[in-house]
């Protein structure tokens, strides 16, 4: 049964680029009530004008870095002041970026848990009064295919997106006796701004990985995750390929590992070099 978003508030973090506008554009049209979260102010009122553009509810917009937990706190109430208590909330907030472990220094590790993990962590925090309070409620964590396996130059993406799949998976046990669901998308590699700005610098074996598989379009993966709300699973994997490299990696880890360290001899033999 498709969920019903009709004059339910949404907060969705992340919101005025990639895939979290692209959500709001969705949840828009389905009448629901739509907060977008950002830190950047002009990407902010640019998503706010495209939206505000398109059919539907009362909408608004609010400048925040979900890194810093009181900023956090503070938006939330101010969402709820303007809209109305959260009914769903959508954590699409995340950086990315790519370096073996001996490149990345400690300020990229605690940049990428505090985006991608506290960020998340923050906005749900700050929702889940909101929704003891009423006795239900719904939080959609937008993790990645990163967070199920290793993938190289990965080591602080991985590490936070592997943090966020820990933390939604002891949140689906502990707040299903209040009728707060929990959900994570694991999308593969898909277009997006930041898909874009790392194709400048990433390395060769992780371009070789990641593009064995299809690069999915942000309209594939929103659509999706809206199935997903509808089916109400706590783990949404967009595609087949996806899917099953996870079943793969689940159910036989050495077989999957061996065909990664193929892949990267091959790319190795490729290149002519290893990236130290």
């Amino acid at each position: 049964m498709a969920m019903n978003l009709l004059d339910r508030v949404v907060v969705i973090t992340g919101g005025s680029s990639g895939l979290g506008l692209e959500l709001a554009r969705r949840m828009r049209r389905a009448e629901a009530k739509v907060a977008i979260v950002a830190r950047d102010p002009g990407r902010l009122a640019a998503a706010r004008a495209e939206l505000a553009a398109l059919p539907g509810g009362p909408l608004a917009a609010f400048s925040c870095d979900v890194s810093d937990a009181t900023a956090t706190q503070k938006t939330f109430a101010a969402i709820a002041a303007e809209l109305g208590p959260p009914d769903l909330l959508v954590c699409s907030a995340g950086v990315l970026r790519e370096n073996p472990f001996e490149r990345e220094d400690l300020a990229g590790f605690r940049q990428l848990m505090d985006i991608n993990f506290f960020g998340a962590l923050h906005s749900i925090s700050a929702a889940l009064p909101f929704f003891t309070a009423r006795g239900s409620g719904r939080i959609v964590v937008v993790s990645s295919m990163a967070g199920l396996m290793g993938v190289y130059g990965y080591a602080a993406y991985c590490s936070s997106k592997y943090a966020l799949t820990g933390l939604c998976e002891t949140l689906r046990q502990e707040l299903a006796p209040r009728d707060i669901t929990v959900q994570i998308v694991h999308p593969p590699e898909f277009e997006s701004p930041m898909v874009t700005e790392l194709e400048k610098c990433r390395s060769p074996e992780n371009r070789f990985l990641v593009r064995t598989g299809p690069v999915l379009s942000i309209a594939q993966v929103a659509d999706a995750t809206m199935r997903g709300l509808d089916r109400g699973g706590f783990r949404i994997i967009p595609d087949f390929q996806s899917r099953s490299l996870d079943r793969l990696n689940r159910w036989w880890p050495g077989l999957g590992r061996a065909i990664v360290d193929l892949q990267l001899r091959r790319c190795r033999r490729k290149f002519g070099t290893v990236t130290n």
